[in-house]
């Protein structure tokens, strides 16, 4: 498969890499509005500069990776989908549910292949809590619990195109519930403040938030976020069933520990995401690649991506009116 890549930031160059590191696979163009950025990514995977459009419009491109700012994502997929291209898009697909809604349909009408970036899925230790799970090994699912903690915030020039917390960093636990849950939740309640950073506040988001969320059957999930975790990148899913637990905890630097007065001392958890996923990025490439060869169709898709942003919607709702928020 020959793609193309839209961004060359930090996650356009993660996914140019690993296309690039496959022998079925190879990177054909890169655009990018920094034509230093551009053209550096271009140069370390094989490929060549070109403009969005003309990338969109290749006869020598089959699928493209849209690694571009949140604001671009809609549009780039419906034009890739009307030009017949597979699509990878990184979450979300847009901050507006209204916008996403019209977005599929374009790519419903056109037949595309798209699959939303929530890599998370693909982490081999989540995947493997998820088999088990449906599989019976704890019974009927009662709670799902998710902590997800970065270990410092980001710029507030970040935050204020970000759409905030609970679109930008909770809406990959959003998904993760989902996933574990095998039920979509139906009533949501937030709590959140400003604890990291008075500026995130001062610019209307949050950086410290608690939700929970009910489904039909009463299942429960309950998610945390932070800015800020001192000792690293935090990242932890536990379930609860009828017949046990099950839960799948943080990846250290090494699995060394030392033992002396004081107890036992082990290095520290790796310290942010693209370190700790990223086997789950070339997970999801690997499924992403499988399903336009098989004709097949992805998961995490379209749909996935609009239910996780209902549910960071809602739990906005509910974090302004202090209300518990009921979903259709």
């Amino acid at each position: 498969m020959r793609f193309g890549i839209i961004g060359a930031g930090r996650i356009g160059k993660i996914h140019a890499a690993n296309v690039a590191a496959r022998a079925d696979c190879a990177v054909r163009f890169v655009a990018d509005a920094d034509a230093v950025a551009a053209e550096g990514l271009a140069r370390t995977t094989g490929a060549a500069v070109a403009s969005i459009d003309a990338i969109i419009g290749s006869p020598e491109v089959d699928a493209v990776a849209i690694c571009a700012p949140t604001d671009m994502h809609a549009d780039l997929i419906e034009k890739a989908a009307r030009a017949g291209k597979a699509i990878f898009c990184e979450k979300p697909i847009d901050l507006d549910a209204g916008r996403i809604r019209r977005c599929l349909d374009v790519v419903k009408a056109s037949g595309a292949t798209l699959m939303v970036g929530f890599n998370r899925r693909f982490d081999p230790n989540f995947a493997a809590l998820q088999a088990r799970i449906a599989g019976g090994t704890i019974g009927d699912v009662e709670i799902v619990s998710i902590a997800s903690r970065d270990p410092s915030p980001p710029p507030i020039s970040y935050i204020a195109r970000s759409g905030g917390l609970f679109r930008d960093m909770m809406i990959h636990d959003f998904d993760m519930a989902r996933f574990l849950l095998g039920e979509e939740p139906t009533a949501v309640s937030a709590m959140g403040s400003a604890l990291v950073d008075k500026a995130i506040g001062e610019a209307g988001d949050i950086d410290t938030a608690v939700v929970v969320m009910e489904t039909k059957s009463g299942k429960v999930a309950q998610i945390s976020n932070s800015r800020r975790a001192t000792y690293g990148y935090d990242q932890r899913v536990e379930a609860h069933g009828s017949k046990g637990m099950i839960r799948a905890g943080n990846i250290r630097e090494t699995t060394v520990e030392f033992a002396g007065a004081q107890g036992f001392v082990g290095d520290k958890i790796l310290n942010f995401f693209l370190e700790r996923y990223a086997s789950a990025y070339r997970g999801e490439l690997d499924a992403f690649v499988g399903a336009v060869k098989s004709g097949g169709k992805p998961r995490p898709d379209g749909e996935d991506g609009l239910k996780a942003n209902l549910l960071a919607d809602a739990a906005y709702l509910s974090w302004r009116t202090r209300q518990r928020v009921a979903l259709a």
